[in-house]
Parts: structure tokens; C-alpha cells; sequence
């Protein structure tokens, strides 16, 4: 099942910090909104989300409908069929989308050990 583009969520206390302290790394910032608390990095194919005050713990994060890029792509598996699927193996969502909509949409299953993996669909 292709679940999408795949990024780490960090949840970090000072967002400033977190982006220099990336950016020495090798990251550069692609997007976000640092006066709400967000920013995504790209070091090569490694994307990183920084968010301050919007997230309670890291988690892993699928983006159907964009490619590793992170370009929106034609043909994808919606949020909705990858929930009715996970469903049907016997996952229980945390979080769940609402199978009738339509677009943007996203949910929550949580690994055996308590990691929160995020299916988060923008188109």
C-alpha cells in the first residue's frame, strides 16, 4: 500500500532554536508558518516538521497524493480507502476520517509501542 510522501513530526519547544540547530545540520527550510508555530525541512530526501505548541509527541507522518518530493501527484490512494483498508486488517484508528468526504482529510493509528503514525492527505 502506498502511503505517500514520509516525514518525521517533531514536537519542540522552541521553534527557533530547532530550525538553526536543523539548519546546521543541513536542513533548509521549505514552508511552514513560524508565526504559528510550524516549519518543514529538507536535508537530500529527509523532510523534517517542526511544530511548537500544535503537537503532543513526535509521530510519523504519510502524505498520500504527494510524491518524495513532495509534489502533488495524479494517481493516489485517497486518506479514506488507506483508513477502510487498515480497518479491515483490524487497526482501530485513534483519530478517524470521515469515509463520505471528499480531499484534504487525515487519521491517527498507533504502533504496538505508542508512536502515533499520521496519514495527513492535503489534496
Amino acid at each position: 500500500m502506498q502511503l505517500g510522501n514520509f516525514s518525521v513530526s517533531l514536537s519542540v519547544s522552541d521553534l527557533a532554536k530547532s530550525r538553526d540547530f536543523y539548519q546546521i545540520l543541513g536542513f533548509t527550510v521549505l514552508g511552514g508558518n513560524p508565526d504559528e508555530g510550524w516549519v518543514i525541512m529538507r536535508n537530500g530526501r529527509c523532510t523534517i516538521g517542526l511544530f511548537q505548541g500544535m503537537i503532543e509527541q513526535n509521530m510519523l507522518t504519510f502524505n498520500p497524493g504527494w510524491d518524495a518530493e513532495g509534489r502533488q501527484m495524479t494517481n493516489f490512494l485517497d486518506v479514506r480507502e488507506i483508513q477502510r483498508r487498515l480497518k479491515a486488517a483490524g487497526l482501530k484508528p485513534q483519530v478517524e476520517v470521515d469515509d463520505k468526504g471528499r480531499g484534504p482529510a487525515s487519521f491517527v493509528v498507533v504502533d504496538p509501542d505508542g508512536n502515533p503514525v499520521l496519514i495527513d492527505q492535503h489534496v
